[in-house]
């Protein structure tokens, strides 16, 4: 048990590519752990842990806010990871992406305050910040989203802190850096995983100006962020967004890091 005595966790969109190597980890961490998602992409990614009693596979759209408020019963923390997940995916279908990433998020968070979660972690996102100047962006920057996608997210991080009505809930908003590396619900449109499919598959690596920067972050640090600000005192979490990355490299450079590695 972590040190506020949570046992009983809801991930929504748990059956994505952060999602794939977060609950296993959660449960190896002795949580019990409640996957809300549509699994598009099935339910195989658990692997030999859909066999764990204290994991629950509940196979249930956003959208659906009396199902939503049903799957929060018992639970003690939401990591909110579901969404359409980047600009080009948002673009297919924008209707579809707002009602997922945004019209729904109220009621996804009256669900959580009615079954008196103590701790909403959104996962919100890097891009908020649009493109900066500086090379090092930190959460006191100011906000410049430049597609709906991003300015979905920073709109659920300040209807997030506007609720007066939370009930002692613990409010706690994380900005990814673009995570890369190995999960079994494996995504290939982020800028190490394309590079490194790249060179596996087609033995040369393609890229396009290539002096851009891109805040990278291993999914296996992303995993451990999330563990942590589970286990964190509310008074260093509560209300408050926090970065999570690791290197700010040129597309250029990790193409020739991805070249020497592989």
């Amino acid at each position: 048990m972590n040190p506020n005595g949570y046992q009983q966790l809801l991930v929504t969109g748990g059956g994505g590519y952060v999602g794939s190597a977060l609950v296993p980890a959660l449960l190896d961490a002795g949580y019990r752990v409640r996957v809300l998602d549509t699994f598009w992409y099935g339910k195989q990614v658990f692997g030999d842990y859909v066999q764990r009693s204290e994991l629950e596979l509940l196979d249930v759209d956003l959208r659906d806010s009396k199902r939503v408020g049903e799957a929060m019963k018992g639970v003690d923390a939401v990591i909110h990871l579901a969404c359409i997940s980047n600009d080009p995916s948002f673009e297919l279908n924008p209707n579809l992406g707002k009602s997922i990433n945004y019209d729904c998020f109220a009621g996804l968070v009256d669900g959580a305050v009615n079954a008196g979660v103590k701790r909403f972690i959104y996962a919100s996102s890097s891009s908020i910040y649009g493109v900066k100047e500086t090379p090092d962006v930190r959460e006191d920057a100011e906000p410049l989203p430049l597609t709906d996608y991003s300015r979905f997210k920073l709109d659920c991080e300040r209807d997030l802190l506007a609720r007066a009505d939370v009930r002692g809930m613990d409010r706690v908003i994380i900005r990814p850096a673009t995570v890369c590396g190995y999960a079994p619900r494996l995504r290939l449109d982020l800028s190490v995983n394309i590079l490194t499919i790249h060179a596996l598959v087609n033995h040369k690596i393609r890229i396009f100006g290539g002096k851009q920067l891109r805040p990278n972050l291993n999914i296996k640090d992303m995993v451990r962020a999330y563990l942590t600000f589970l286990a964190a005192p509310a008074a260093k979490v509560d209300r408050e967004a926090f970065n999570v990355g690791f290197q700010n490299l040129a597309i250029e450079k990790i193409a020739f890091l991805v070249r020497d590695t592989i």
